[in-house]
């Protein structure tokens, strides 16, 4: 199915230091599409040492791999991570070697290499709790990934280093490069990925034209929808975001950050807002309910609690200290925090106590 959004392809530069413009694109072919399942994976932690009892949901597991005196170098993540087996460990009887299965997380590594003279990884929760640690890491059997997601950006005005690649005039590697939906104006909508390109050809809708294959990951079908809403600008009416689920809400985040810039400016401190809490019956419904309390319809303050702390730094419509008006409030009381069998969102206390502590006065209404 072709997508009736135009598209900017952006690119490295000659000398890979800024941006350019590679192409302008009519549409899209097979961009929207369900996601494909998470491949979950099994790894074994071997000889681990754990600061309580191992549980058997662990949601976020965190692994920083430790230099030779045990402190911390990076992180790398495996989601929804549930314990399979534990046992007990060959080489030293007084740790476990624990089988877990979990998704490896986005952009980052396929592997955690240990370091020479590493004493091995600690391992901590979604909060950074410690939870212990172990002495080594292996995959077991590793999964194999889904083939990539094909899709065709269709009616292609190509120029600078790409079009050099197409009309095979240079053999160079395309760099860093990015695609951008783009509304009824020719400005930018919102981020729709990272594009490799694999293949192209001539158009069939005009000379001088290419058809680029790329492979990316798909954008949910909801996504569509959404940018329907925003192809005018930013919109008029307030709670729009409202009729979508929290996956859709949570992509509404996307171009109501895009659109920030056109925010209008930071109002002095002491001012009240108010926020319209029918619709907060999830965590990403809180930060679009949010958004618009400072900054009007399709108004951005944040889509997490990191995202709103820096909102609060100023240059997004607020300035601290003010006061925020949460009308029925009684709505997230009840739906927000709920907790799962792993990880959980942020519950309206948790919430509430977020806000005071970062200076807003809460009034709840």
């Amino acid at each position: 199915m072709t997508q009736d959004f135009g598209f900017a392809l952006w690119g490295e530069d000659e000398d890979h230091e800024d941006e350019q413009l590679w192409a302008l694109c009519e549409a899209a072919e097979n961009l929207f599409a369900d996601p494909p399942a998470p491949v979950r994976r099994r790894y074994e932690l071997l000889g681990c040492a754990f600061e309580g009892d191992v549980p058997s949901a662990l949601g976020l597991l965190v692994l920083k791999p430790l230099d030779k005196n045990g402190e911390a170098q990076w992180e790398w993540y495996l989601k929804d991570a549930r314990v399979l087996t534990t046992r007990v460990c060959a080489r030293d009887l007084s740790r476990l070697d624990v089988t877990v299965e979990a998704v490896r997380g986005d952009e980052q590594p396929d592997y955690p290499e240990r370091r020479a003279l590493s004493v091995g990884f600690g391992l901590a929760d979604a909060e950074d709790r410690p939870l212990g640690q172990c002495r080594d890491l292996a995959e077991v059997l590793p999964a194999e990934d889904p083939p990539p997601h094909s899709v065709r950006l269709l009616g292609c005005a190509v120029q600078g280093p790409l079009l050099d690649v197409l009309q095979r005039r240079k053999k160079r590697r395309l760099g860093y490069r990015h695609l951008d939906a783009l509304d009824a104006a020719g400005e930018r909508l919102a981020l729709a990925g990272y594009p490799d390109i694999v293949d192209w050809q001539p158009s069939a809708r005009g000379p001088g034209l290419y058809d680029l294959t790329v492979h990316m990951d798909p954008l949910p079908p909801v996504t569509a929808d959404i940018w329907r809403l925003w192809q005018g600008g930013i919109p008029e009416r307030p709670n729009l975001w409202a009729r979508f689920d929290e996956l859709g809400r949570d992509h509404w985040l996307g171009p109501a950050l895009d659109h920030r810039q056109w925010q209008r400016p930071d109002r002095p401190a002491g001012t009240t807002f108010h926020l319209d809490g029918r619709h907060v019956t999830d965590e990403a419904g809180f930060f679009c309910a949010l958004g618009e309390a400072i900054n009007g319809p399709g108004g951005y303050f944040g889509r997490s609690l990191d995202g709103v702390a820096d909102a609060l730094c100023g240059r997004f419509g607020a300035t601290l200290p003010f006061t925020l008006v949460w009308h029925d409030h009684e709505v997230a009381r009840r739906c927000l925090g709920v907790p799962p069998l792993t990880w959980r969102p942020a519950g309206f206390g948790e919430l509430l106590a977020f806000l005071r502590e970062e200076g807003i006065e809460i009034v709840l209404a």
